[in-house]
């Protein structure tokens, strides 16, 4: 089934997303530039390095584009309710249609979507049944190209041989400690953070697929109070997401019916 494209109409989300592409147009020019580039010129490191930094790079980017522009999940205002699923239903007290259990209603993009986990400002979009993977495949690609970063920037001054030519001209060379310290400053937050997250990510999954597993009763028919869910959520009216991690940390007792 193709993806279905959704925009948010959220300045702060394009602020937070502007911000990503910020950091990440950061490094893809600088480190570049102060590393790769004067080390591969002196022979310390191999071309196929550098082509692997800027394929992560691309792939981190069409994944945070893809993450953005996908469809969560979004009820039609008028879903077509199976006779022998009503049961799994419930009326959405904010926009007055039926939805199923586990979906949520987020304040910010105006509608419910169905196993929603938080909106996340950082991709300006809701984290749903149709874009979480996406969203899984853009911490993975992120946490892939800051620690290839990371590395590279660690290898500078500790590993690799001195650079013997060095244009002090270059404003970049000039300023090259500070650049490379605020580097680094970014890429360890957003490992730490984007770390956090993921991992939550993925304890979330693991813990659902388990009342999915065989003999175990399906997700829909599961009591409310104990759906599991990612502790970086959403509630009926979420507000921007900031604090712990990359998404504001979400109550359990939101969940309750």
């Amino acid at each position: 089934m193709g993806l279905r494209i959704h925009f948010v109409v959220d300045p702060h989300g394009w602020c937070c997303m502007g911000l990503i592409v910020f950091v990440w147009l950061y490094n893809i020019v600088l480190i570049p530039k102060i590393v790769l580039f004067p080390h591969y010129e002196e022979g310390h490191i191999p071309g196929i390095l550098i082509i692997i930094f800027y394929g992560i790079a691309i792939f981190c980017l069409v994944a945070l584009v893809r993450a953005s522009i996908t469809d969560p999940g979004r009820l039609p205002e008028n879903p077509k309710i199976p006779h022998g699923e009503r049961e799994f239903w419930e009326l959405c007290n904010k926009c007055n249609l039926m939805r199923p259990k586990r979906s949520h209603h987020c304040s910010r993009c105006g509608h419910c979507v169905r196993r929603m986990d938080h909106h996340c400002p950082w991709i300006n979009n809701c984290v749903g049944e149709d874009n979480h993977w996406l969203f899984l495949q853009l911490c993975f690609y992120t946490e892939l190209l800051t620690s290839y970063a990371l590395m590279f920037s660690f290898c500078h001054y500790y590993y690799f041989l001195p650079l013997k030519k060095r244009n002090l001209d270059l404003f970049v060379v000039r300023h090259e400690l500070a650049i490379m310290r605020l580097a680094a400053f970014m890429g360890i937050t957003m490992l730490v953070g984007i770390t956090g997250l993921f991992y939550t990510q993925l304890i979330g999954i693991i813990t659902l697929g388990s009342h999915d597993g065989n003999g175990g009763p399906p997700a829909a028919a599961v009591p409310a109070a104990s759906w599991p869910t990612s502790p970086y959520v959403a509630d009926e009216s979420p507000d921007v997401n900031t604090g712990q991690g990359l998404c504001r940390q979400a109550w359990p007792e939101r969940f309750k019916t």
